[in-house]
């Protein structure tokens, strides 16, 4: 293959001229992030600049593929004809986010970084060792889309070794290259994971259950897709009892690398703290979601105080329960560390995932290798994501 084409976008890239998008629908399956991105901020991280978001939303999936998502998230059985008939719809409709992106931008994206759609992740404990799976075939998004797409970033990580996440801790050091060492990045995702920004080195780990947990909760008590800003949360009174329950299962005393998903702490999970609230009285939805945000923030400072071992300068809080208020006013009591915000460093808390995609695939074009054995366990050295190129006419048109 005529690798011209290739050489030049990571130029392009490279000197900051290039319109890079990330996507993804994350373990929360409530939408499609698209950021656009340009590596020409002022800071340097090996041989990029650091990304500055030129435009990001999130783009509601079609009605009736949000049912097959909400549906394969919540474990139902999904034969193999149904598995490969997403995959190639999920591609399509993350091509075509991106595709209304950059239509709206009014500008051109040459790159996507793709992370798909996770349906399933190891808890770290399979016999048969680590395995995941994200659907959304990087082939169907290039084609929708029209340029280049680097996808499946997971598995090249889990092949040598590594957890598959959290892969935002290998971009974390550009994206928040500003911040003074130590500091810590939270994640409040359908799981939260953290990312230990130290002088020299990352470290990072999935700390367990966060929106998963909570926009559970808000479906089957609310009916609601989440709880908006933590506002049934916050009229309600925290069990002391259910909390210690929860903050008594076995992944959060896992000492890290560590990882974990939905297929730990999904819908048979979220039954399970039904039943056991049922069984402990807790008498309203409010109770329970206020308990549960309660439960999300004590794990993260458990974790910090227990794996983090150092002072960090700042707790930076991104990520979908960033505006779980209070979620945060009991992280900002019960933390040790100053909790802010990543948009008090100009990071959009919202976009945080999708500029992380864009990150992995500009450095995957660039050839660098971005795996850390204290990040995700995995051997150093290896570039990850797959390519999936333009069309011979749409890179002759980038150029």
């Amino acid at each position: 293959m005529n690798t011209h084409w290739l050489n030049d976008l990571g130029a392009r890239v490279r000197e900051g001229r290039a319109l890079v998008a990330g996507v993804l629908s994350g373990t929360s399956g409530d939408g499609i992030d698209v950021a656009l991105v340009r590596f020409d901020g002022a800071e340097w991280r090996g041989g990029l600049r650091t990304p500055r978001v030129v435009w990001f939303d999130t783009l509601a999936f079609e009605p009736q593929l949000a049912r097959r998502v909400r549906a394969v998230l919540d474990g139902a059985p999904t034969g193999l004809r149904e598995s490969a008939v997403l995959s190639r719809d999920l591609g399509r409709a993350f091509g075509a986010a991106v595709a209304s992106a950059q239509r709206a931008a009014g500008e051109r994206v040459e790159l996507v970084g793709s992370h798909g759609q996770t349906v399933w992740h190891h808890d770290g404990e399979q016999a048969c060792g680590p395995a995941t799976l994200q659907l959304g075939d990087g082939d169907f998004v290039a084609e929708a889309c029209g340029c280049a797409v680097v996808s499946d970033f997971r598995q090249r990580d889990i092949a040598a070794g590594g957890e598959g996440a959290p892969l935002s801790a290998l971009a974390d050091d550009l994206i928040f290259a500003a911040l003074p060492r130590p500091v810590a990045v939270l994640n409040l995702g359908g799981m939260s994971n953290l990312t230990l920004l130290e002088e020299q080195g990352v470290r990072a780990f999935d700390v367990g259950p966060a929106c998963a947990l909570l926009d559970g909760l808000a479906r089957k008590l609310l009916g609601a897709p989440f709880d908006d800003n933590g506002a049934v949360a916050a009229r309600g009174r925290v069990h002391e009892a259910l909390v210690s329950e929860l903050s008594a299962h076995p992944f959060l005393l896992r000492a890290p690398p560590k990882s974990t998903g939905r297929d730990t702490f999904g819908a048979a999970w979220i039954e399970q703290v039904l039943a056991r609230a049922r069984e402990l009285r807790v008498e309203s939805s409010e109770d329970l979601l206020a308990s549960a945000a309660n439960f999300v923030a004590l794990s993260v400072v458990r974790a910090l105080k227990e794996f983090g071992g150092a002072r960090w300068n700042y707790l930076v809080v991104c990520g979908g329960g960033a505006a779980h208020a209070p979620l945060i006013d009991t992280l900002a009591l019960r933390c040790p560390h100053p909790v802010v915000s990543g948009a008090d460093f100009d990071v959009d808390p919202d976009a945080r995932e999708a500029l992380v995609f864009a990150t992995l695939a500009a450095r995957c074009v660039l050839g660098e290798a971005v795996s850390s054995p204290s990040a995700t366990r995995a051997r150093a050295g290896r570039v990850l994501g797959k390519l999936s190129p333009p069309s011979f006419e749409a890179a002759g048109a980038a150029r």
